[in-house]
């Protein structure tokens, strides 16, 4: 698995887990894209309450964040900015999004305390690893799949709130998914807490010179 800013992520590492130096891939530019489309999101949250485009971004960010790592094995164009950028824009929509959606009372704030909570219980972790060496651990599909759920719950969970006919629908179709996801996000956490614990047990911490 990936690094996603110092912390697991659920990135694809592509063919073979082998990362180039490239820069300028279709999976990269992707990724900066939606990176630009975190804070135009916010403003049509909490500043216009444009709906519907909110819906229509996140929908976008959704489908781009499941392509990427699709095109990377695909095109052969996995690379180190990708292992990193990837995973961290995927935590800082995921963060934002519950932020707005915590603000505009959509979603209580506990369900958002218990999503980022996971993250940075998984960024302790990360010192098992770099303790003794060792790369992150590899991808766990499920965790995509769940990052996938809530980015694209959220968004639905955000067409009950329109005034259309699809509303009450829109409004259990997003809790489904946004439940789903929760309970995938949790459980992949729990997965990666025990490979630390049994990477912790297993494998003595380097020592480093001098100390």
């Amino acid at each position: 698995m990936a690094t996603e800013s110092g912390t697991p992520g659920e990135h694809d590492t592509g063919r073979g887990g082998v990362f180039s130096d490239r820069i300028l891939t279709v999976p990269n530019a992707l990724s900066l894209l939606r990176l630009i489309g975190i804070p135009v999101f916010l403003w049509l949250m909490l500043v216009e309450h444009a709906d519907g485009w909110a819906f229509a971004l996140l929908i976008a960010s959704g489908f781009t964040d499941f392509l990427d790592g699709k095109l990377a094995r695909l095109l052969d164009q996995s690379s180190r900015l990708g292992a990193l950028l990837d995973p961290l824009v995927d935590r800082l929509y995921l963060v934002t999004t519950l932020a707005a959606f915590v603000a505009r009372g959509l979603i209580p704030w506990w369900l958002a305390v218990i999503l980022i909570a996971r993250d940075l219980v998984l960024t302790v972790t990360l010192s098992v690893y770099k303790r003794r060496e060792l790369p992150a651990p590899e991808v766990i599909y499920l965790g995509k799949a769940a990052t996938f759920a809530l980015m694209s719950g959220l968004p639905w969970l955000l067409t009950g709130e329109m005034d259309w006919a699809g509303a009450g629908f829109g409004w259990a179709f997003g809790w489904a998914l946004l439940i789903w996801g929760t309970v995938l996000y949790v459980w992949t956490g729990v997965l990666y807490v025990g490979q630390a614990v049994a990477v912790a047990r297993s494998t003595p911490p380097v020592p480093h010179r001098g100390s």
